[in-house]
């Protein structure tokens, strides 16, 4: 449940200071762009370079065809209530079920990885680690890098075999799809390949964009785990017979949280759950779960599991210690907290890792506290 985020203004250009610090240095030459899109029956096929083909399957239908995925929502969703209070410009009941139709019909699964030999789980990470240095060079918001990182994930589960080399430009491109559809003023194409470091050339990027919205068949609005989230904190901080559009979500809190959502979506596990149960799962940590079930309307049982799961990763965030809402150039103080920022997620991830892997195998006891066996 997002609107399109309008409050930010056009960044200067010449800030060249601050996209320098994202950019990563490569000295290859200019090579010839990506060959001509090969139309061939019902598929879609992009000739690399040097890097080999993706193949995509389409529809006979073209653009018009019907959406990617046609799942019904579950009995359980129709027969919990709408936890959303009364809205003056609409039926909460029928928000509600779009919501969470939408959240089913836009499928996401880790199981891509296995699709693709060459990549590695961290490699994800790491992608969207810079992806979200990007964001905060270019102020975008929140919103704009989560749509991203939902448009990667689902395009490499429609693909087969996509080289390494590949990710930076899917990457970059998806961030590039999403800040057009978030943003009042998205950073120039220009802007996007300047990131790369002449990795990348604008028409690459411009021949991804296509390849991507065909493979998505142009289905670009999910309900993304920080909308959810942030209509979440929004219910729950709302005052009696307030208006659910008008913000009152406290900042301070509301970037532990994102911070903590964040570090959560860089793990390739958060794809097996649902993106409103891995919010719900993210507000349990800083509320009591009476008020949880009752905004999110997600029983503890739905969300125990990920919030298990969740268990390292919170004292990953806590090991940091709190953030601070940072200051930005022309955006307004009141938005300042959904301007997408970075800090050293890798570290945190690692460390949250570690504490994963050592709750699942316990320190064997000392040799003195071994039971005797003679």
């Amino acid at each position: 449940m997002t609107r399109r985020s309008g409050r930010l203004q056009k960044r200067s250009e010449n800030a060249s200071g601050q996209k320098g610090k994202v950019t990563k240095q490569c000295s290859r030459k200019k090579l010839q762009p990506l060959s001509k899109l090969q139309c061939e029956k019902n598929q879609l096929v992009l000739d690399g370079v040097t890097n080999p083909c993706i193949v995509i399957e389409t529809s006979e239908k073209g653009f018009d065809s019907e959406p990617a995925y046609a799942v019904l929502p579950s009995a359980d969703s129709l027969i919990r209530p709408s936890p959303l209070p009364h809205l003056g410009w609409g039926s909460s009941d029928d928000v509600w079920l779009k919501m969470v139709i939408r959240e089913q019909n836009y499928r996401h699964s880790k199981s891509f990885i296995q699709k693709h030999p060459s990549i590695q789980p961290k490699m994800r990470s790491i992608l969207l680690d810079w992806l979200i240095e990007v964001s905060e060079a270019y102020t975008l918001h929140r919103q704009t890098f989560y749509l991203a990182q939902d448009y990667f994930d689902r395009f490499m589960l429609t693909q087969n075999g996509v080289e390494k080399s590949m990710l930076q430009l899917i990457g970059i491109t998806c961030l590039f799809i999403a800040s057009k559809m978030e943003e009042a003023c998205p950073p120039k194409l220009s802007q996007m390949a300047y990131v790369t470091a002449g990795t990348y050339y604008e028409d690459e990027i411009l021949q991804m964009e296509l390849i991507i919205l065909k493979a998505l068949k142009w289905n670009l609005c999910p309900e993304t785990a920080v909308s959810w989230l942030k209509l979440y904190f929004q219910m729950a901080s709302m005052n009696t017979n307030s208006d659910l559009l008008e913000p009152q979500i406290p900042q301070d809190v509301y970037v532990q949280m994102t911070r903590l959502l964040d570090l959560c979506i860089l793990h390739i596990n958060s794809l097996d759950f649902q993106y409103r149960v891995l919010a719900a799962s993210v507000l349990s940590h800083f509320m009591k779960q009476e008020a949880v079930e009752k905004v999110t309307g997600l029983p503890k049982d739905a969300i125990q599991l990920c919030v298990n799961w969740m268990a390292p990763f919170v004292e990953s965030v806590g090991w940091v210690g709190r953030v601070t809402l940072k200051d930005f150039v022309k955006v307004k103080t009141e938005d300042r907290h959904n301007i997408q920022t970075h800090t050293d997620y890798m570290t945190m991830l690692e460390y949250a890792s570690k504490k994963e892997v050592n709750s699942q195998f316990p320190t064997p006891p000392n040799s003195t506290e071994k039971p005797c066996t003679h």
